[in-house]
Parts: C-alpha cells; structure tokens; sequence
C-alpha cells in the first residue's frame, strides 16, 4: 500500500516538511527506549537516531492508512478507532486488538470521570495501563 502523504526520508525533499516536525522528539524516544533496559544499559545515539525514523515512519504510515478511510467516508476527524482499522488493516494485529481494549477502557474512564465530581472517581487513570496478563506497567 502506497503512503500517501506519510512523511518518509525518501520524499522528506520534496514535501517542504522540516526534519524536526517530521519525527518524533529524539529525547522522548530515548526515554521510552530506555524504559525497558535495565538500568545500568546505555542507548548509543545511532540508535536512538534509528529508533526515532522507525517509530516516525510507522506513525506516519498508520495514519496516513486511517486518514485515506476518513477521506472515502467523506470524515475531516481521523478518531482512535480508525488507527485501530489502519492497524487491523495493514496487519498489525497484534497491536491493534490491545489498542481496542485500550481504547474501549480508556472511554470508560472518561464516562466514569465525567459522571464524577472531580477526585471522587471510583477509577483511578493508572489503570489505563496495566496490563493484567503479565502485571507490567507499559
């Protein structure tokens, strides 16, 4: 499937598309690369750097899939349960059935939080992510 408009290194010449508003912060991809080493490891900056153009494309990629849905639906809003379709679509299974519960859980918690004083809300965010099958917080 062809990216339309997805912002890949290729094209980035000719899309006028700055560098540093086609990818993602390198600092926060390097906090969440390190989330899951062990403490002591270190992330080489070429690492970083690759890690940062991959997860960059893959955004770029999935919405540019969710955006076209919207556009044949004759949509402006590109919506989570449309990234959720992109995914399914584009064979990424496996992250998009987490990302519906996710998103179901995550529309309970803002009803609940709406249905709520402020403070008194039985649900606690937190929840959000926990994942209950292996107990690690994501």
């Amino acid at each position: 499937m062809e990216n339309v408009g997805g912002g890949s290194s290729s094209n980035n010449d000719n899309s006028g598309i700055k560098e540093q508003d086609r990818l993602l912060p390198i600092a926060n991809v390097g906090r969440i690369m390190k989330q899951i080493l062990p403490q002591n490891a270190k992330i080489s900056k070429e690492a970083k750097e690759t890690m940062q153009e991959c997860v960059s494309e893959f955004i770029s990629f999935v919405t540019s899939e969710a955006s076209e849905k919207c556009r044949k639906e004759r949509r402006k809003t590109v919506n989570g349960d449309d990234i959720c379709w992109a995914l399914g679509t584009l064979g990424f299974d496996d992250y998009a059935e987490p990302l519906r519960r996710y998103l179901h859980r995550f529309r309970e918690l803002e009803a609940d939080r709406a249905n709520h004083e402020r403070g008194n809300s039985p649900h606690d965010r937190d929840d959000l992510f926990h994942t209950p099958s292996t107990g690690i917080r994501q």
